[in-house]
């Protein structure tokens, strides 16, 4: 697996994607991709296109990021997913605390 991460030019989004199993080996590399930065972006898309599977650590790493962007008023949007991805995350009622699409 592998995350990439990119902010705009203004510095105002940061896009993280993710690639293959989104699952604890990567806790500490998603974690770097948005607390390294100078400043806190406005808004985040995750970008999981790429993903083949999720696991409830990834779920919980989508929370810390929630928590470190400001929990309730946090702008993160979860982006590209597979079916199956949609599918965790909506079971989990994840869509009452990002914006999925």
């Amino acid at each position: 697996m592998t995350i990439n991460a990119s902010l705009s030019a203004a510095g105002e989004e940061l896009t993280i994607c993710v690639d293959g199993r989104f699952d604890y080996l990567y806790h500490n590399e998603f974690r770097g991709a948005y607390e390294g930065l100078d400043r806190r972006p406005l808004r985040y898309l995750i970008d999981l296109k790429a993903v083949t599977h999720v696991d409830s650590s990834a779920l919980g790493m989508l929370l810390l990021l929630r928590d470190y962007a400001g929990g309730d008023d946090a702008n993160i949007s979860i982006i590209n997913g597979s079916e199956d991805v949609k599918k965790v995350l909506l079971i989990s009622k994840f869509d009452q605390l990002f914006e999925i699409s």
